[in-house]
């Protein structure tokens, strides 16, 4: 691994010096080794990207381009990240330390999102002709709100990053993403690819911060739209931020997600799909399955297959292609994980398999797959999100208890429901109140289909032409008609 440093943010079309002195430090969470750094943002490279974002919208080409104009440079932009896909994704895998398969899933995302929005163009119309209760004539058109701030996570940084600037830049919308400290190098080739397919200048800017460039960029009046991706805890201070100007805002949050084994689900098949849905992203991901809920009559048979299943999973170094689970992002996170499990332990709860670093790391910040059961569904570890690679089980009476227990949490992001019952599991899905169940599944995405949370998990939608429509307003013009 060669350090990579940078010393430049891209704003404008072009890389431009850092206005601060102050800087990241990448360390890379599988062998402690410095990956690269890279300048902090101050409030005065902010500035600088929202007038270049700013500039872009109300002057310049983007938003008076057609939108069939708009989706051949997303499919350009496509394409010259395809031609880095390989480094992007080596670069997110000695940032957090992914799994090379989903390291280089990272990029693969970004691109086809970016081709999805642009083949999305074809069925999108921005204006319609409508005749109103009484009578009247107008003209209902879409419009793109404006400048957009694009805030996304570290732990899916492209796949989060691209789900915000690809639609909104469908939509007309220019962009200043804020990328995260912890995956603030993967964002120079995405810069360069932008710069070789000839995305105007101001219509992309990436300047990397921390919470308080993140502030300013919230509370600028030059933004007409946030899009977050991130905690509970921050998504609530974004909202706080854009109020002082009434920007739009949608926020993807934490979640808490159940999945509700029914009687009739074949164990050893829900315990392989369970085990995938809580190492998503080494554990790190607000869909993870975190809670199970069986009957007590199932319990210990689930239990034994969950044992297994966590066990023969190989944890290590994310460059073997063996490993499934690699490090959590960094020490003090991982301290987090474990303080959760040493709180479920005085609980009363027991640690079935995992509940710390497997013996063989030496180097880096691993945790084993932790399963743990015997805690009530109100303690801390089946009511806070952990992320990280824990899965707490329950136990419910019935249907109806497990339902309950499902929606007994503040969030409401994901969720599952095993059973052979097709029309039972429909039925219990409907019931689960989450932005999205999956049937017989861990957890599931589609980049064609609605993404959000209700509750704590936050507002509004990512993916499909719904999540386009995050970046639009509607106007509507009255014709002068007799």
């Amino acid at each position: 691994m060669r350090p990579s440093s940078q010393d430049a943010f891209f704003i404008g079309g072009e890389f431009r010096p850092a206005t601060g002195d102050r800087r990241f430090t990448v360390v890379s969470p599988a062998t402690e080794d410095v990956v690269g750094s890279a300048p902090c943002g101050e409030p005065a490279d902010v500035d600088a990207a929202v007038a270049a974002a700013r500039e872009a919208f109300d002057t310049g080409p983007w938003p008076r381009m057609t939108i069939g104009e708009r989706a051949a440079h997303l499919t350009g932009f496509a394409n010259e990240l395809a031609a880095r896909r390989k480094e992007i994704g080596e670069l997110v895998l000695d940032e957090i330390g992914l799994p090379r398969r989903a390291a280089q899933a990272e990029p693969v995302g970004m691109i086809a999102l970016l081709r999805y929005h642009a083949g999305l163009a074809e069925q999108m119309t921005m204006s319609e002709r409508r005749t109103g209760l009484f009578g009247a004539s107008a003209d209902v058109t879409r419009e793109p709100v404006g400048v957009v701030a694009a805030i996304p996570a570290w732990n899916s940084p492209l796949v989060l990053a691209a789900n915000k600037f690809a639609p909104a830049m469908l939509a007309g919308c220019t962009v200043v993403c804020k990328p995260a400290p912890e995956t603030c190098l993967d964002t120079y080739p995405v810069a360069e690819a932008a710069r070789a397919a000839g995305i105007p200048a101001g219509v992309l800017n990436l300047v990397a911060s921390d919470g308080v460039g993140g502030d300013h960029l919230a509370r600028h009046p030059g933004v007409d739209k946030i899009a977050f991706t991130g905690s509970t805890a921050t998504g609530r201070a974004v909202a706080a931020a854009a109020a002082s100007h009434l920007a739009r805002v949608s926020l993807e949050l934490g979640g808490k997600s159940a999945g509700i084994v029914c009687d009739d689900a074949p164990l050893d098949a829900v315990a392989a799909a369970i085990v995938a849905a809580v190492t998503l992203v080494n554990g790190q991901a607000c869909i993870a399955l975190s809670r199970v809920l069986v009957s007590e009559r199932r319990h210990d048979e689930l239990i034994d297959a969950l044992r297994t299943a966590f066990e023969a999973l190989v944890v290590g170094d994310p460059r073997d292609p063996a490993t499934a689970v690699g490090p959590l992002v960094s020490q003090r996170h991982r301290d987090r994980v474990l303080g959760y499990i040493t709180d479920a332990e005085k609980d009363g709860g027991r640690v079935v398999t995992g509940g710390g670093p497997p013996p063989h790391t030496t180097r880096g910040w691993y945790l084993a797959p932790t399963l743990v059961t015997g805690v009530s569904p109100t303690s801390r570890i089946a009511q806070e999100e952990i992320f990280g690679p824990v899965l707490t089980v329950l136990t419910y009476r019935d249907l109806d208890d497990a339902v309950a227990i499902a929606n007994g949490t503040p969030f409401g992001l994901s969720g599952a429901v095993f059973s052979q019952d097709l029309d039972q599991a429909r039925q219990l899905a409907g019931r689960i109140r989450s932005g999205s169940v999956a049937i017989n599944k861990g957890a599931a995405i589609d980049f064609a289909l609605p993404f959000g949370g209700f509750g704590s998990s936050g507002y509004g939608r990512e993916y499909g032409p719904e999540g386009v429509a995050e970046y639009l307003e509607h106007k509507t013009i009255f014709l002068d008609t007799p």
